[in-house]
């Protein structure tokens, strides 16, 4: 083999290993799948033709997340799928036998282990052999089981996953900048704090059972069976006799529900694998595949080349992003003309320019428009010196973690900067708005129709501009001017959650109004030179009438509530119980519920009944309500310590509701 090409390989492997390594490690996006696979591809056909194999290519070896923390070993060998585009080769592969559909997640993968029925490790893919013991922050991520109704010793492998809703919900509230939901989660399992874990809101969905004590001899039945333990497995369909035509029908229905969007969760193709699992386990270990643990089908991108137009900056939070606008293309059946090009350094990355800048355009997993390259740059990248929102001067910031450069607002009181406040306003707990998302108001407020909580109702006035948007039309429009009409009658106590004043939840938002109406709140608030005035009401207390009296008082949060309350009728609460079934009771709740929607749900029928919910357990509470009463958790000790009865939420049912 000539010099040349070895030095080809060597360079396509050195820029896929760089690549897969930021991929794999929460650091700044080097390439898009697209390109991956692509050069992936080129590298494998040219690896054929040589014969020769580098040894550190990533044909023959397993991409390992690098997270930090103690190591250890698998217990079973987490390998690799083969990878295919073409329908044909499923088939061959299937024989005729039964094969399973699954979605292949695009998250980062966990091995779970359980023994006598409780949860006793959590550990990341790794290289396949060895992991990153991360079993601390189990707590932080949802699916993942404390207890289980099997006491034998069980083994699952599962995807750490993040939907895109929740990605985009934390990317405009944190104002921290992630390519992507992956991206996101992979940096979230770095962490050493749960509880910011737990804000990322990351889900463990299970794909395979890798191990159980007892034999179940279906891929199907496994599924079914870590169901039946409660664990929320991977979607999945059963495929008999599969030929060309049922798998490309397959793949074809696997396809629409990720354009419909009826798949929350990143996926970048489709698992395939045996029902057979004692088959499924004769297979041989090729580099490092098992050739018959599955088969992994990716969709082939359909790209567009495109001329750029402009560059659109968005704000949210406080990172204003660009989006590239363009001449519309056609994309998987529909019209795409913007992509968004996430900070500087991406566009850096790809060579934007300015307005006439040729690019290639694909709907990355079939869902996100994405710029994939550059073919002609035009000019240079236009970066405003001023917010598109506020006005205010902006600057380029650089994380220290992956050197991603991003464009910011210096104005602590742009509008865009609300958008977390702005969210809770019009959340289910605040006025209830419905068909507002974070990414909704972040459009209107970039188009300059939010300033103040007022504005988000005058967006009637905004009607037809709004169903000329992309992505809404006249429906659209009309629907959010029902659900503006609907919400423009509220309560006093959902109208005071949704203000976002500091330490007032819902529950001190009852309090408050239990003893005075809302105007009378604000005219002792703003007359009063005692902050704690508002103390003396049971479970307020001096801090949080010192928080809400400061808000009051400062003149711009006023002239706020005034301008809100001329576009909504406020309801006065009912603070009367409605009942008598708990009357002179006190409560701790804790833990999962199962009847009651939520705890707040099951604290709020106490209240009406005349009952009283505490947070922490003491001498005056009279039962401890929690469906794991065997827990040593410190509330089931202390009560145990005073001789409060621990009830469960059925024994609670049995006597305070039946």
């Amino acid at each position: 083999m000539s010099e040349d090409r070895l030095q080809q390989m060597r360079q396509m492997v050195n820029r896929l290993n760089e690549a897969a390594d930021a991929y794999y490690n929460g650091r700044g996006e080097l390439m898009t799948d697209y390109e991956w696979d692509a050069l992936f591809d080129e590298l494998k056909k040219l690896e054929e033709e040589t014969g020769t194999v580098l040894e550190d290519s990533p044909t023959m070896n397993v991409s390992a997340d690098q997270i930090a923390g103690a190591k250890e070993p698998h217990e079973f060998a987490a390998l690799s799928l083969a990878k295919t585009k073409k329908p044909e080769d499923l088939v061959k592969w299937a024989e005729g036998r039964k094969i399973w559909f699954s979605w292949k997640l695009d998250g980062l993968t966990l091995v779970v282990t359980y023994d006598n029925g409780r949860l006793h490790k959590v550990v990341t893919r790794g290289d396949g052999h060895t992991g990153t013991n991360i079993t601390h922050l189990a707590e932080g991520i949802h699916g993942i089981l404390p207890k289980i109704g099997y006491k034998g010793h069980l083994v699952i492998r599962g995807e750490a996953v993040i939907s895109y809703e929740d990605f985009e919900k934390f990317r405009m509230e944190s104002g921290e900048d992630y390519a992507n939901p992956r991206n996101l989660a992979s940096g979230s399992l770095s962490l050493k704090d749960v509880s910011e874990v737990k804000k990322r809101e990351i889900h463990w969905i299970p794909f395979t059972l890798v191990h159980a004590d007892e034999e179940i001899v279906s891929w199907g039945g496994q599924m079914d069976f870590l169901e039946k333990l409660g664990f929320v497995c991977v979607e999945h369909a059963a495929l008999e006799n599969p030929d060309i035509l049922s798998v490309q029908a397959e793949i074809d229905e696997w396809t629409r529900k990720v354009t419909d969007g009826r798949n929350p969760y990143p996926v970048d193709g489709l698992v395939i694998c045996y029902d057979d699992t004692v088959y499924a386990s004769t297979g041989s270990v090729t580099g490092h595949h098992a050739t018959r643990a599955g088969y992994a089908f990716k969709w082939q991108d359909e790209s567009a080349e495109t001329v750029l137009e402009h560059i659109e900056w968005s704000c949210a939070a406080s990172t204003i992003t660009p989006v590239a606008v363009f001449e519309p293309v056609e994309l998987e059946g529909t019209t795409v003309r913007r992509a968004s090009l996430c900070n500087i350094s991406e566009c850096e990355r790809l060579g934007i320019g300015d307005a006439g800048t040729k690019i290639s355009v694909i709907k990355a997993n079939k869902i996100i428009p994405k710029v994939i390259a550059v073919s002609e740059t035009v000019g240079t990248l236009p970066v405003p010196d001023r917010c598109p929102v506020c006005g205010s001067a902006t600057m380029i910031a650089e994380s220290e973690a992956s050197g991603t450069r991003t464009l910011r607002c210096t104005n602590p009181d742009c509008a865009a900067k609300k958008l977390k406040k702005f969210t809770r306003f019009v959340s289910k707990a605040g006025m209830d708005i419905d068909g507002i998302s974070e990414a909704t108001l972040a459009r209107f407020i970039n188009e300059g129709w939010i300033s103040r909580y007022g504005d988000i109702y005058r967006l009637r006035n905004h009607a037809g501009e709004i169903a000329e948007l992309d992505g809404f039309g006249e429906k659209s429009s009309a629907n959010l001017m029902a659900s503006l009409q609907k919400a423009s009658s509220v309560s006093d106590q959902k109208l005071l959650f949704a203000l976002n004043i500091p330490l007032i939840g819902i529950d001190v938002a009852k309090k408050l109004l239990g003893s005075h109406s809302l105007e009378e709140l604000i005219q002792i608030a703003r007359e009063s030179e005692d902050p704690a005035v508002f103390s003396a009401i049971d479970g307020i207390g001096p801090e949080k009438s010192s928080a809400f009296v400061s808000w009051i008082k400062e003149d711009a949060n006023l002239s706020d509530l005034r301008d809100l309350l001329g576009e909504v009728t406020v309801e006065a609460s009912e603070t009367k119980p409605s009942g008598n079934r708990c009357e002179g009771l006190v409560f701790v709740v804790t833990g999962d519920v199962h009847h009651y929607p939520n705890r707040n749900a099951l604290k709020a029928y106490i209240e009406s009944q005349g009952g009283k919910v505490t947070g922490s357990v003491s001498k005056s509470t009279n039962y401890l309500i929690n469906n794991d009463p065997e827990s040593s958790s410190s509330k089931n000790t202390k009560a145990r310590a005073l001789g409060i009865p621990l009830i469960s939420e059925d024994d609670f049912i049995e006597q305070f509701v039946n």
